[in-house]
């Protein structure tokens, strides 16, 4: 790894943002209204290319709830029901839930709350090189946390943002695509993540990695070498 990466590339949950805001605040938000959400907007073409996605998943989902088709809303609400149950990281799933956030953050009933030291080192990182977030939840959702956060509006110092879109953050690949997309190579990025085997896919790429260690994150029995940090 470069001494002085172009591209700092950063996850979400357990890295710079608490995972209690997922787990106690946001996937509880989602599941009280989503079936809401896919009441009121289900016929909107953004959300039924969503859906139309989903239904996709779910025909070769052989132990999940079924859905009729695309335009079976009660079908897609069970099924993203049972999808978040399982931890499932679906991207249609991912899209619609960061839909139902978006109107949370929008009303004031959500807020992105994140670590004291996130905003000095998006903007330390910023002035170096270039700030890109990597998380399974949506893009979408991604730049709401980050434009409603604790801290205010960060999402100056974010230059780009990725998603399950460009792969799995288990994969190799994935860090090679991000790395092509921003123009470097992944020797010339820095991977922090709570998730070894997430940075084990970034080292495999290339990448240089650091391993994150936060208040509510899981006990990390085995580092695999990455560097560990406690504040960014």
């Amino acid at each position: 790894m470069s001494d002085s990466p172009r591209v700092y590339l950063v996850d979400v949950e357990g890295t710079v943002a608490p995972i209690a805001l997922v787990y106690e605040v946001m996937f509880p938000y989602a599941r009280r209204h989503l079936s809401g959400f896919l009441a009121g907007h289900g016929w909107e073409p953004e959300v039924a290319a969503d859906l139309e996605l989903l239904w996709q998943e779910n025909r070769t989902d052989g132990d999940a709830p079924l859905m009729i088709g695309a335009t079976d809303l009660p079908g897609a609400g069970d099924y993203l029901l049972w999808l978040m149950d399982q931890d499932r990281k679906s991207t249609a799933l991912k899209a619609i839930q960061g839909r139902v956030w978006k109107a949370g953050f929008e009303c004031g009933e959500l807020r992105g709350e994140v670590f004291d030291d996130v905003p000095g080192a998006l903007e330390r990182w910023s002035r170096a090189g270039r700030v890109a977030i990597y998380s399974s939840g949506s893009v979408g959702a991604q730049k709401l946390l980050f434009q409603y956060s604790s801290a205010g509006d960060l999402t100056r110092w974010i230059a780009a943002h990725f998603d399950t879109r460009v792969g799995a953050k288990r994969e190799r690949v994935s860090y090679e695509r991000i790395a092509r997309e921003l123009g470097v190579k992944p020797a010339e990025m820095v991977f922090y993540s709570d998730v070894v085997a997430e940075l084990d896919a970034a080292a495999a790429a290339g990448c240089g990695t650091r391993l994150v260690v936060r208040p509510g994150n899981g006990a990390v029995l085995e580092c695999h070498g990455h560097g560990v940090v406690t504040e960014l």
